[in-house]
């Protein structure tokens, strides 16, 4: 007995002692929130432009985002989501999301942002659908689809198209081209939509990630 008390206590002791193998990266990562603010500016044809504001939050498989002029002119919305991923070399990435909409238009809005990525090339979008609580006829579809290819770390091309109902123009899908650069946490990219085919509207966005 006093033999087996000694090796369990032993064995306890090291036990204790043995360092525990550090966290992997996809640990310390799920343990950090990941955060980034977008501003937009709108310049429209024939009508004034407007301003609007995205902040998005992630950590591990929580995302939060909060808006505003996203979904229509002075109307905020709020959204909990949960993130997937699945691919090393062809990477999709999904996010199912249910929003609050609040102010000029108020309703509930699932929605869905998703990209497919392979080496420099994604196609991604951004889309949901609100349902104005005030009054059905008023519900609406959003969404915004865009096809990117890195030239270089800093720099990237692509083509871009909407269907919101913040503002109108002759089209019901806005559709047209983007150029974007990068420096550090900051990113900027122009989109200009309707060359050609109306009054072209545009919109310049900047972000910064923390």
């Amino acid at each position: 007995m006093l033999l087996a008390a000694t090796l369990l206590a032993n064995a306890s002791s090291l036990a204790q002692q043995t360092p525990r193998p550090a966290p992997t990266r996809e640990a310390q990562a799920e343990e950090h929130w990941k955060v980034s603010l977008a501003f937009y500016d709108y310049i429209l044809p024939d009508e004034d432009g407007y301003a609007g504001l995205s902040l998005f939050a992630d950590r591990g498989p929580l995302h939060l985002e909060a808006r505003y002029n996203y979904e229509d002119l002075r109307t905020g919305s709020l959204w909990i989501g949960r993130n997937f991923s699945a691919g090393k070399k062809l990477v999709l990435d999904i996010t199912p999301m249910l929003g609050g909409v609040f102010g000029r238009t108020t309703g509930i809005a699932p929605g869905c942002n998703a990209s497919l990525t392979y080496k420099r090339l994604e196609l991604s979008i951004s889309n949901e659908y609100v349902f104005d609580t005030g009054d059905s006829s008023r519900s609406f579809y959003y969404s915004w689809p865009q096809l990117t290819y890195s030239l270089t770390d800093w720099f990237v091309v692509g083509l871009a198209a909407q269907h919101t109902k913040a503002f109108r123009t002759a089209l019901d899908t806005q559709r047209g081209f983007l150029v974007g650069f990068s420096h550090k946490k900051t990113d900027f990219r122009a989109y200009i939509f309707n060359v050609g085919v109306s009054d072209p509207s545009a919109i310049l966005e900047i972000g910064w990630s923390f």
